[in-house]
């Protein structure tokens, strides 16, 4: 059986079988789980709009979201390397489950609030949950070290194509449903289900993974006591943690949901249409990603990270001071077409400056920083939209911020490289 492109193999004169299937089985979960949160995120606040929530409510009840996942999050992902990899993420995929049915099941704002808190529903399109911290630590088991940045490459491309897709299908389905004669509350809750069903899907295939993807055996005695999961790397970590934070807290402003909402309020279109501009945009994104790979090995991860979010947070600060619709979706799309080059090379730098039993808790602390940094925003962004004097200050606040982030980021580790960086 071949490895996958980019995917290497554990030995050079065959591939290790073992690991090639559990490469797969991990990249057909990011594809299962992407797609469902483009399905869903294209349509949420609008459900949420069907529901009687106003804009203020729609922008707690998504910071309530990225508040509760940060919790779950953290402590399912600090546990993973002792409790097991392969146990952490089919409980993330049941959690996944039962906030799609309690969506589904009820208007009562309260019940949703708590299901969006628990459970495992994502607001941007974007990851949520344990499953990309747990998921990446297991394909750094797999890999070898100079392939990581590569492979990552490719996940974050599935994953791109993946939510570009699902954003497209929810779009239209809604649309077509409502064409049918079916109630624009009704349409909106069949994206529902099948969010759910994802879930499900994602539960069976977790369940095939095999021990491979856990912490090595045999690992050298901890010199330091652990620290959410960390021992010497707790410091690195701590800081890209903060630094993630505040590029999240930037994102926040502008989730894919609330960024839809802004298309319709601002242009008067319809979910279709919204949902054909993010699968282009995630189209882009995901060739971005995959192109990240080839410039990090010339100019290294941090010089790609930082060189590349500059001019994408510029075109993002300039998207809602197009005067038409055609000029906004082009610059949008430009923006998309490089603003995904930091994500493979941020994760591949953040799993290679740590220790092995350190990756899960590594990737989670800064995948949960960024959730913490992104949970408040959007209460912000719904209080913008409510008010038209304010409603394009989303775009711009947070492409200033994303540029003071890649300053920074700049500034306090554009000396500390990877070891395939640092070997002749």
């Amino acid at each position: 059986m071949p490895c996958m492109p980019g995917a290497g193999c554990r030995r050079a004169d065959r591939p290790d079988v073992s690991a090639t299937r559990d490469i797969r089985l991990l990249f057909s979960t990011r594809i299962v789980r992407l797609f469902c949160y483009g399905f869903l995120s294209v349509v949420l606040a609008l459900y949420l709009a069907q529901v009687g929530l106003g804009e203020k409510q729609i922008g707690l009840l998504f910071t309530l979201t990225l508040a509760g996942d940060a919790g779950i999050s953290l402590w399912l992902t600090t546990s993973a390397d002792r409790i097991g990899r392969k146990r952490t993420l089919m409980v993330g995929a049941l959690l996944m489950v039962a906030a799609g049915i309690v969506f589904i099941l009820t208007r009562n704002v309260l019940l949703l609030m708590a299901a969006a808190i628990i459970g495992v529903i994502s607001p941007s399109g974007n990851e949520i949950g344990p499953f990309l911290s747990v998921e990446q630590a297991g394909l750094t088991q797999l890999i070898p070290g100079e392939r990581r940045t590569q492979v990552f490459g490719w996940y974050n491309l599935s994953g791109s194509f993946a939510t570009a897709t699902g954003a497209l299908a929810g779009g239209w389905l809604s649309q077509i449903l409502q064409g049918w004669g079916i109630p624009e509350f009704d349409s909106y809750r069949a994206i529902l289900f099948g969010y759910a069903l994802g879930g499900v899907i994602l539960l069976i295939l977790f369940m095939r993974a095999s021990a491979a993807i856990e912490v090595p055996v045999g690992l050298p005695k901890k010199e330091t006591p652990l620290t959410l999961g960390l021992h010497r790397s707790r410091e690195t970590v701590f800081r890209l943690g903060a630094l993630f934070s505040l590029d999240a807290f930037a994102g926040g402003l502008i989730v894919q949901s609330m960024v839809a909402y802004w298309f319709k309020v601002r242009f008067g279109i319809g979910a279709g249409i919204i949902g054909s501009i993010f699968f282009g945009a995630n189209i882009l994104a995901g060739v971005s990603a995959l192109l990240a790979g080839r410039l990090a090995k010339k100019v290294g991860l941090i010089n790609t990270m930082v060189f590349t979010h500059v001019p994408s947070n510029v075109l993002l600060i300039l998207v809602p001071l197009m005067p038409s619709l055609p000029l906004a979706i082009a610059v949008l799309l430009l923006r998309f077409s490089i603003s995904q080059m930091d994500v493979p090379t941020r994760q591949s730098y953040t799993m290679a400056v740590v220790a092995p039993d350190e990756r899960s808790a590594a990737s989670g602390i800064t995948t949960i920083a960024r959730s913490v940094g992104a949970a408040v925003s959007p209460s912000l962004t719904g209080i913008f939209l409510s008010l038209p004097a304010l409603i394009s200050l989303p775009f711009i606040l947070a492409g200033s911020l994303k540029l003071v982030y890649d300053f920074l980021l700049y500034k306090s580790f554009s000396t500390l490289k990877p070891p395939e960086e640092n070997s002749p």
